[in-house]
């Protein structure tokens, strides 16, 4: 019996990618969806992505031979009905912010205790004292060393440390 995941949140937004290699012109931007590169050397590149307490430049390659990207955000607490299939975590049942049965989860924001991260005079400072606090990052999924450990990572979005939840999954097309 596979393991799966059940969270609940209302939606906050999805937005849907394609991979930089096939962007449409200006003038088609505002297409819904377009069919994602069938290549292996295809990337989505997301560009900046707002991630509630920071940003991130998010590129990274299909798992799928025919795909897109979907952006999904979630008020906390949140829901998500996914559950670990063949080494990947597939959601199950179509939710309330855009994700759709067969999607699988490739990123999630993840919080963990560390240092302050950059290269600035405050961070650098920070790290000497040994300042340790509530890191955001986006964790990848697809390395995950188990299920376990992507629970773990969806399950770092607490309210005390943010109010949302930003969730990165790839959606097939064929």
């Amino acid at each position: 019996m596979p393991a799966s995941l059940l969270l609940w949140l209302p939606p906050v937004s999805a937005v849907l990618f394609t991979p930089a290699s096939q962007m449409p012109t200006p003038a088609s931007r505002l297409a819904v969806r377009a069919p994602a590169a069938t290549m292996a050397d295809k990337v989505f590149k997301l560009g900046e992505l707002e991630l509630g307490a920071g940003k991130a430049n998010v590129a990274f390659k299909p798992l799928m031979d025919s795909s897109e990207a979907v952006v999904v955000r979630y008020k906390l607490p949140f829901g998500l009905n996914a559950e670990e299939q063949a080494g990947r975590v597939v959601v199950t049942q179509d939710g309330a912010g855009g994700e759709r049965v067969g999607d699988v989860l490739r990123f999630t924001t993840r919080w963990s205790l560390g240092l302050p991260q950059g290269g600035g005079l405050v961070s650098t400072a920070a790290s000497f004292g040994g300042a340790i606090g509530w890191q955001l990052s986006l964790f990848d999924v697809a390395k995950a060393r188990n299920f376990d450990e992507v629970v773990e990572a969806l399950t770092s979005n607490t309210e005390d440390r943010t109010n949302q939840v930003t969730l990165i999954f790839e959606r097939p097309t064929a």
